[in-house]
């Protein structure tokens, strides 16, 4: 199948010029499927709930997810993006899955780093895996990786590709999808964006460097650290199948869950 992922500068609030930076990008690419960054359609640096509830766009109801599942048909390409979400709840940090059959699957950040807590509600959704018409794939956001139990039970549940839409300003993102990558056995396909971003007590300055992890870890494609990229490859999911480390070691097969309850009971 043929993977990549779409880096760029949102701008913040800008929902209609992030949208069409997105499809600039897009529109000479074919893919089976495309990742794009978290909070792709609103930027990052929220100074209030009020502000995010005037940018925030409905799942079933979103200009920008509308925009991108159009193209989605027309390529005939499934795409995950990030977007911030209004929703009856109330404001979450989200991605959504837009196949190009019109179908369309949610997803809600677990883990929210820093002052995000301040503005979005924590995931109520479980980790997933769907099937597209190239692989299976799940989803995860950003500060998600930092608790490999997300990445883990989509392995688990059958996952060949992770689409991780990020906004990473930490220094080990990047690095920490190598390592998801090798204890899974399973594609990582990370979506950043870059540039800075000082709205009111805060200023970011986000990491670029979007990459693909294969599912021996090695990182087979990456972006520049400040500029646009839109990166397709070809990758076999089926590689991501086999959790063999070598003759004697199966990481799935020869997992004793029998000892890990303490993960979910302490």
């Amino acid at each position: 199948m043929k993977t990549g992922f779409i880096q760029f500068r949102p701008v913040f609030g800008d929902n209609t010029g992030n949208t069409q930076q997105m499809l600039d990008l897009i529109a000479p690419h074919e893919a089976d499927l495309l990742v794009l960054p978290e909070l792709a359609n609103s930027g990052y640096a929220f100074t209030s709930k009020d502000e995010l509830a005037s940018i925030a766009e409905p799942y079933d109801n979103s200009p920008t997810l509308d925009a991108l599942q159009a193209v989605a048909k027309e390529k005939n390409c499934s795409m995950v993006a990030g977007f911030a979400e209004k929703a009856s709840e109330g404001l979450f940090n989200s991605a959504a899955l837009l196949r190009p059959d019109g179908s369309r699957e949610l997803y809600r950040k677990l883990y929210l780093y820093g002052a995000e807590n301040r503005f979005f509600e924590p995931g109520n959704l479980p980790l997933e895996v769907y099937d597209t018409d190239a692989a299976r794939i799940g989803m995860m956001i950003c500060f998600d990786w930092f608790y490999p139990e997300c990445a883990r039970v989509l392995a688990l549940k059958g996952a060949q590709v992770i689409c991780h839409s990020v906004n990473f300003v930490l220094p080990w993102g990047q690095r920490g999808a190598v390592f998801t990558s090798l204890w899974n056995r399973v594609y990582m396909v990370t979506a950043n964006r870059y540039g800075e971003e000082k709205r009111g007590e805060f200023a970011f300055t986000f990491t670029g460097g979007s990459q693909i992890t294969a599912a021996n870890s090695d990182v087979i494609a990456t972006a520049p650290l400040d500029e646009d990229a839109a990166v397709v490859i070809d990758i076999d999911p089926a590689l991501a199948d086999d959790k063999k480390l070598n003759k004697y070691n199966d990481l799935f097969a020869d997992r004793r869950p029998e000892f890990f309850k303490d993960i979910t009971d302490v």
